[in-house]
C-alpha cells in the first residue's frame, strides 16, 4: 500500500461511493433512495469528467457479450430501464438504430453469430438485411450484409449524470469534489478513508462502493486488508475518435464486424447530427490515471480512412479533424480476451462494507442503472 500522512478523524459515514461518474452516480442515486446516508467523493473538481465523459454516448442493444456474463445481463437489463428513465425525466436521447455491417462474405458468416449470441442474450430485434437492403436504407453505405439494431441509440451523456446526481441528492446525499482518497483501512468497525484535498479528512464508513472507474484496481491497493489474490490487474487502452467536417451521409449508427478489444472504428452520430469515427485501440503502458495524456494524435486519422472506406468509399480526403479520446478501464491485458465487469463484495475478498467496481467500460452507461440495482440489491449482505 503507497505511503500517506493519517489525516484528521471526521467521524462515522453511512455510505460512501468513490467516484462520481455515471456508475457511481447511479450507485449513490440507487443507495439514497433506499433509505442509505450518503456521500459521493470525487478527486476531479466536477461529475464525469474522466471515463464518463468521453466516449460514444451510444445506448447499446447488449448484442456482443458472452451469455450469461455481467455485461450482457446488466446491459439488456439497463437499457429499457435507461429510455424510460429519460423519456420521464426529459433527457436528450434518440433511438436511430443501429447498422453492423459485413465487408465481405466471410464477415456475412460473422454476422450470423453476433446475431445467435444477440439472441442468447436476449436481445431478440435483430434483423438480418442483405447489403442491397442495407444500402437503400443508407444510400451512401457500401456493405455485403448488415445486422438492424433496432433499439440502439444515443443519449446526453452528461445530461444524464446531472439528473442522477439531483436525485441522489434530492434522497438525502452529498457530494464533495477535489476528494482523493489516500489510502484506507479495513477495520473492526467498517473502512477508514484518508481523503486529501483542501480539507482533508479521515472518515470511518459502514459501507464503501469503490466506483472509481481507471483507479479502481489501483485505489483498491491503496486500502489495507485485501487479500492480494483478489486484486486484479488494471490496464489502460486508449481510444482516438475523429470529426467528420462537413454533414454526415448517415442517420444511423454504422459498425463494422468487432475487433478484439472493442467494436472498431465505427460511425456514431450525436445529438445535433455531427458524425464522429472511433474509437481505435491503443495500449498504454503507464499505470497512473492522473498521467494520462488525452490528445489526439492527427497522424492516427491516416488508418481511420481505410477502415471508414470499407463500409463508405467516398469518404473524402481531409475530411477526418481529430476528436475526443478516451481510455477504457481494462482488467484484462492486450493478449487477453476483453473481461466481464468484476463487482467484488465481502462474498469473495472476505472485506465487510466493502464493494470494488472493476473493468466498469462498455457497455457500463447503458447498464447503469441496472448495475446500480445490481449493487444496491449485494449492499444487503455486505455490511
Amino acid at each position: 500500500m503507497a505511503s500517506y500522512s493519517a489525516q484528521p478523524y471526521c467521524g462515522v459515514a453511512d455510505c460512501v461511493v468513490i467516484g462520481a461518474g455515471v456508475a457511481g452516480l447511479a450507485v449513490a442515486r440507487a443507495l439514497a433512495l433506499a433509505g442509505r446516508e450518503v456521500l459521493v467523493i470525487e478527486r476531479e473538481d466536477r461529475i464525469g469528467s474522466v471515463t464518463s465523459a468521453r466516449n460514444s454516448e451510444v445506448i447499446h442493444a447488449g448484442i456482443y457479450y458472452p451469455k450469461d456474463s455481467l455485461k450482457a445481463r446488466l446491459c439488456v437489463e439497463g437499457r429499457p430501464a435507461l429510455y424510460a428513465y429519460c423519456a420521464e425525466r426529459g433527457i436528450p436521447h434518440r433511438r436511430l438504430g443501429k447498422l453492423i455491417v459485413a465487408g465481405s462474405e466471410a464477415e456475412v458468416a460473422t454476422l450470423d453469430g453476433i446475431k445467435a449470441r444477440a439472441a442468447a442474450n436476449g436481445v431478440g430485434d435483430l434483423e438480418f438485411l442483405s447489403g442491397a437492403e442495407a444500402m437503400e436504407m443508407e444510400p451512401a453505405l457500401t456493405c455485403q450484409g448488415a445486422l438492424l439494431s433496432p433499439s440502439t441509440g444515443i443519449i446526453d451523456s452528461h445530461a444524464l449524470m446531472l439528473s442522477l446526481l439531483g436525485d441522489a441528492e434530492g434522497a438525502g446525499a452529498s457530494l464533495a469534489l477535489r476528494a482523493e482518497v489516500l489510502g484506507g483501512e479495513a477495520t473492526a468497525d467498517g473502512i477508514r478513508l484518508d481523503i486529501g484535498g483542501a480539507e482533508p479528512m479521515s472518515i470511518e464508513a459502514r459501507l464503501v462502493i469503490n466506483s472509481s472507474g481507471l483507479d479502481a484496481p489501483f485505489l483498491a491497493r491503496k486500502i489495507a486488508g485485501i487479500p492480494p489474490e483478489h486484486l486484479p490487474e488494471g490496464y489502460f487502452c486508449k481510444g482516438s475518435y475523429f470529426t467528420l467536417s462537413g454533414r454526415a451521409p448517415f442517420s444511423r449508427l454504422v459498425y463494422p464486424v468487432p475487433e478484439k478489444a472493442g467494436l472498431g472504428v465505427h460511425l456514431t452520430l450525436d445529438l445535433g447530427g455531427q458524425a464522429r469515427f472511433g474509437p481505435d485501440t491503443e495500449w498504454i503502458e503507464t499505470k497512473q490515471a492522473q498521467a494520462l495524456d488525452y490528445t489526439v494524435d492527427p497522424r492516427r486519422g491516416d488508418a481511420f480512412y481505410a477502415a471508414i472506406r470499407r463500409y463508405w468509399p467516398a469518404l473524402p480526403d481531409g475530411a477526418l479533424v481529430p476528436g475526443h479520446s478516451g481510455i477504457r478501464p481494462k482488467i484484462s491485458g492486450p493478449a487477453e480476451a476483453s473481461a466481464d465487469f468484476m463487482i467484488q463484495g465481502p462474498d469473495t475478498h472476505g472485506i465487510p462494507g466493502l464493494i470494488n467496481l472493476y473493468g466498469i467500460e462498455s457497455p457500463g452507461l447503458t447498464s447503469c442503472l441496472a448495475l446500480a440495482d445490481y449493487v444496491a440489491w449485494m449492499t444487503r449482505n455486505a455490511t
